[in-house]
């Protein structure tokens, strides 16, 4: 039963019972029924051998028939010469068997359904005198004539009777017995299924509800961003003295924690999101002027010493990488808090192409490759509606990765496609790859590659954090492949017909 619903389990458990329990009866009743039957054949058993031990002394063959006898008198030269004793006696059944031995002698008999005196077979005989006095009556099995309750007596002069009737009536009654148990079993098993069925869905509706609210709230995107109020188990499936309302009564408690724990996170996170954002913008004015004022000394070299000029060469490399740093720490604070991105028609083949012209002069020392589809002359293939400037730092951002994080002469391949509803963008290398247990977390923030990836890297890591922010700002997924010669992003958006160009609020608030 593994895998199998409750509902199902349940109603095939009754179904289960029912068969067990109609034949745990049946066999009970049949049992009693063939016991009460033979008792009955026994008691005819018993009386027509005594019917038999008292025809002994009869007059024979060629005498008259008594007035107990329902059968023409005995044919002395007949095929049996001297009739078997008893079976001319008025009360005995069709079917009667009789076996007398007198004096070593052997005469048989039987009833036919015509009521004439036949003759037994060998066989049948041989099974009737095997039979003992002292055993009473005793199932026997006389070949075609089938089933039969055996009796053997010795008459007072020590002479050996055997007289058998047919059991196939208590065998066909019994037979009978059986099918119509079987019927009403099975009647009955389908009656347990259908109507078991129907009592075991009402009984689990109101689990059904407590398991559709569980699976609601499991369906609510609670991993980010501010959480909406989580549906409760209804009140009437939460009442405490049913199995049910405790287990719903036990998930709205679970529910009222989760979601206080879930609204105290967000309102932690956007004191956090806001600090950073608030830092990050503020810091932008005096790096800024640092830079600048770092650029003039460097313009006065006829004035300044030349360590000191090598020193502000430093304060301004420094400054121009803290102010990367800030303005993608701005950007992420910015697309964590939900901003809207621009919405407009964008080729990402077009914008691959100026990536790759701009990673090949910023790398020179690599094999830059491109493979889009030729364009069409009505709508191009690869067009999706975004943020254009997001998506190119997304095309900028991966081949930067791939150009810092490989070996110089190393091939990056940067392609476009159309797969169904999407526009798929893969940039491939065939560097030494990635460190499998770096391979999981390389979009979270402030990750960085090994030394052997980048011996010279001096990323800040949030570049693949920045692309997973702005690939899943426009609906799309981005995976990663890595082994050894071969290191493979995914990014798949899905395509929007292009109808205008619309703009919606940027990052700043503005058309």
């Amino acid at each position: 039963m593994t895998g199998w619903t409750l509902r199902r389990r349940l109603v095939v458990l009754v179904a289960a019972m029912v068969v067990v329990l109609a034949g745990a009866m049946g066999t009970v009743s049949t049992l009693a029924l063939r016991g009460s039957l033979v008792d009955r054949l026994d008691d005819t058993l018993r009386a027509a051998s005594e019917r038999v031990l008292g025809a002994e002394d009869r007059p024979r063959a060629g005498s008259a028939p008594s007035d107990e006898t329902d059968l023409p008198p005995w044919e002395a030269d007949g095929p049996l010469g001297e009739p078997p004793p008893g079976l001319d006696v008025r009360g005995q059944a069709v079917g009667t068997v009789t076996v007398s031995i007198r004096d070593g002698e052997v005469v048989a008999g039987r009833i036919d359904a015509e009521g004439q005196v036949q003759a037994l077979s060998d066989a049948a005989v041989a099974t009737l005198r095997a039979l003992d006095p002292a055993a009473g009556p005793t199932t026997v099995e006389l070949g075609e004539l089938g089933t039969y309750r055996a009796l053997a007596t010795t008459t007072s002069s020590g002479d050996l009777v055997v007289t058998g009737v047919s059991a196939q009536d208590v065998e066909g009654t019994v037979t009978s017995y059986l099918v119509v148990e079987l019927l009403v079993t099975i009647a009955g098993v389908a009656a347990a299924v259908v109507v078991g069925g129907a009592l075991v869905r009402r009984e689990l509706r109101p689990l059904e509800r407590v398991a559709s609210t569980a699976a609601h709230v499991a369906a609510a995107p609670l991993a980010r961003g501010e959480v909406a109020p989580v549906a409760r188990v209804p009140t009437v499936d939460t009442d405490p003295r049913t199995e049910v309302g405790q287990v719903g009564s036990a998930l709205n408690r679970l529910l009222d924690h989760v979601e206080a724990a879930l609204g105290a996170r967000h309102a932690s996170e956007t004191q956090v999101r806001q600090f950073v954002a608030d830092a990050s913008h503020e810091l932008r004015t005096p790096l800024a002027s640092i830079r600048g004022y770092a650029e003039l000394v460097r313009r006065m070299r006829s004035e300044v010493p030349d360590d000191v000029l090598v020193a502000m060469g430093r304060v301004e490399a420094e400054s121009e990488r803290m102010t990367r740093l800030v303005e993608d720490m701005l950007l992420l604070a910015r697309l964590d808090a939900g901003r809207d991105l621009e919405r407009a028609p964008v080729d990402l083949s077009l914008l691959a192409a100026d990536a790759v012209t701009d990673a090949h002069v910023a790398g020179p020392d690599h094999r830059w490759h491109l493979d889009v589809p030729a364009p069409d002359d009505d709508v191009p293939p690869t067009v999706v509606r975004g943020d254009e400037h997001r998506l190119r730092q997304v095309l900028v951002n991966l081949l930067a990765n791939a150009r810092v994080h490989t070996p110089p002469g190393t091939t990056v391949v940067a392609s476009v496609r159309r797969d169904d509803g999407d526009v798929v963008l893969t940039v491939r290398d065939d560097g030494p790859g990635i460190a499998p247990e770096l391979v999981p977390h390389l979009f979270r923030r402030f990750t960085r590659g090994d030394e052997a990836r980048s011996p010279r890297s001096g990323s800040t890591g949030l570049g693949l954090a920045i692309v997973d922010a702005v690939v899943g700002a426009h609906g799309g997924t981005i995976a990663v492949t890595s082994a050894h010669g071969v290191t493979q992003f995914v990014v798949r958006l899905p395509v929007t017909p292009v109808q205008g160009h619309e703009r919606a609020p940027s990052a700043d608030g503005h058309a």
